[in-house]
């Protein structure tokens, strides 16, 4: 092999070696399997409801050994396979000495092998196998990562398992292997991306897909990843929203549309941000963010109904409690709330900066007033919303793409659902008035330095697919990675993705 093993590793594989040379395949190319774990252990329940079973269960099984315990002529021994674990009796009296003896010393902990034999419940009540015959089907090199011993019966029994957070998170692999917990979590994480297809489903909104490469980028604040196609000789930017794509198709009569997919910011690594993550938008035509504050408080709920079967979770110690109405607080009075600055009152960036000052609070430097108000909200807010609340809105300036309201120019019509201290969604009533559209890109283009993430560029095409007629619409954009941190009471994003984004390691 190209890579430098461990001594225990050229011990597995002089074992595999050794294996071949008998005329064992270590990796043989089909296995046979009748029954999951939970397939024979249903079978043989059924069964027995009438006493005991009057005609065997026989089953072939498959699975990783993840425990053996050879107590002379028996060996005890467990798999695991994709619905659980189930306990093996090996005998001498039925496999004969040999066969036994192989089965201990080639067999090791992390080795996947396919074992038949008659189902039958041991004296302490466990439901085991009776293996007559056994085989390997994929001998394991490297050992589990970890293991520690338990005594079970009196007998010292090693298990794998696996828990320093760097490791399992470079070989999430080996995460999964050893952590039934940690797969337990990714099915869950299935389970609340499937419950939100099938609430907007339900709520007649059809499922599309959009471009993941786009000659330009938009719909959120963020800095792009740059590719370069060949063919073409163009740039072009892996996406960091869906919306103009998405509501594009509203210009083209399809009134409630969703998409569920990636998106890719280039931004800064935390316990709430990932490079590369998954993201929940949906467009509603005749919604505006009331509307849509209604339909999150529902959805969410759905999802908590049929992942978790209640509405009320506890994340990091907390209790939150989904269930609607959720709270509703103006940005403005939240920020007065807790900042002691009223922006009602600062209506250019220098009132606010000399009103931040006043408070012994830094304003960032040459932050526009937008800015400085999501610095009051980030600094001071943010952390104070733990159960769920929508803000709602917010200035014209940090959200080109929202509609502003009629009393008041310079606010828009736009909430964010706030959860355990950090922003779970984004809602605005769309702005749909091409000309009003064209001003903010315009804005955005002269106010904005290039780097900055909250310059917008001109998309000329979103522009034309307005002037074709946009109906009144309301938006929505959620993190479904931080939902299912929530759902999952997982402290960091990484928990929740199976392969996050990590730097390099020099040892690796």
């Amino acid at each position: 092999m190209s890579v430098e093993l461990s001594s225990l590793e050229q011990k597995q594989l002089e074992k595999m070696r050794r294996l071949r040379e008998q005329g064992v395949d270590p990796y043989p190319p089909r296995a046979e399997r009748t029954h999951t774990s939970r397939q024979a252990i249903a079978a043989f329940e059924a069964a027995e409801k009438d006493g005991e079973p009057a005609v065997p269960v026989v089953a072939t099984l498959a699975g990783r050994l993840r425990a053996i315990r050879p107590m002379g002529k028996i060996t005890f021994a467990h798999i695991e396979d994709g619905d659980g674990k189930i306990q093996l009796f090996l005998r001498a009296n039925d496999l004969g000495a040999e066969q036994l003896a192989f089965f201990n010393h080639q067999f090791d902990l992390g080795d996947f092998i396919q074992a038949s034999g008659e189902m039958f419940r041991t004296r302490t009540g466990e439901l085991t196998l009776k293996v007559t015959a056994f085989r390997l089907l994929a001998k394991a090199i490297t050992p589990l990562p970890a293991a520690k011993d338990e005594v079970v019966d009196g007998q010292v029994v090693r298990h794998a398992l696996l828990s320093d957070p760097e490791t399992r998170y470079r070989q999430r692999y080996a995460d999964l292997a050893v952590n039934s917990e940690v797969r337990d979590l990714f099915r869950k994480r299935a389970a609340i991306l499937r419950s939100l297809r099938e609430f907007l489903d339900g709520q007649g909104f059809l499922e599309v897909e959009t471009p993941i490469l786009q000659p330009i980028y938009g719909g959120a604040a963020a800095q792009p990843f740059v590719t370069h196609h060949n063919q073409l000789h163009q740039d072009l930017y892996l996406r960091i929203s869906f919306e103009l794509y998405l509501k594009r198709l509203l210009v083209g009569g399809l009134e409630r549309v969703y998409e569920i997919g990636r998106d890719f910011r280039n931004e800064g690594v935390s316990f709430k941000h990932n490079p590369e993550f998954t993201q929940l938008e949906f467009y509603c035509a005749y919604f505006d963010y009331l509307k849509v504050m209604e339909l999150t408080e529902q959805m969410i709920c759905y999802v908590a109904d049929h992942v978790l079967g209640q509405r009320t979770v506890v994340y990091q110690g907390r209790e939150i409690n989904f269930a609607p109405p959720w709270r509703r607080v103006e940005l403005r009075q939240g920020i007065l709330e807790t900042a002691g600055i009223d922006i009602a009152q600062a209506p250019t960036r220098n009132d606010l900066a000399n009103a931040m000052e006043a408070k012994g609070i830094h304003p960032k430097p040459g932050a526009t007033r937008g800015k400085l108000i999501d610095q009051l909200l980030g600094d001071h807010l943010e952390p104070t919303l733990i159960q769920p609340t929508f803000l709602y809105n917010y200035p014209r300036d940090i959200s080109p793409l929202a509609k502003s309201k009629l009393d008041d120019p310079q606010t828009v019509e736009r909430f964010e659902g706030y959860v355990a201290g950090f922003e779970l969604c984004n809602a605005f009533t769309e702005l749909n008035d091409p000309v009003d559209q064209e001003a903010r890109f315009l804005e955005m283009g002269r106010d904005y330095d290039a780097r900055d993430e909250e310059r917008h560029p001109m998309d000329e095409d979103y522009l034309r697919a307005m002037r074709y007629g946009m109906p009144p619409n309301g938006g929505f954009g959620m993190g479904v990675d931080r939902l299912t941190m929530l759902l999952t009471d997982s402290p960091n994003i990484r928990e929740v993705l199976l392969f996050p984004h990590l730097r390099n390691r020099e040892d690796e």
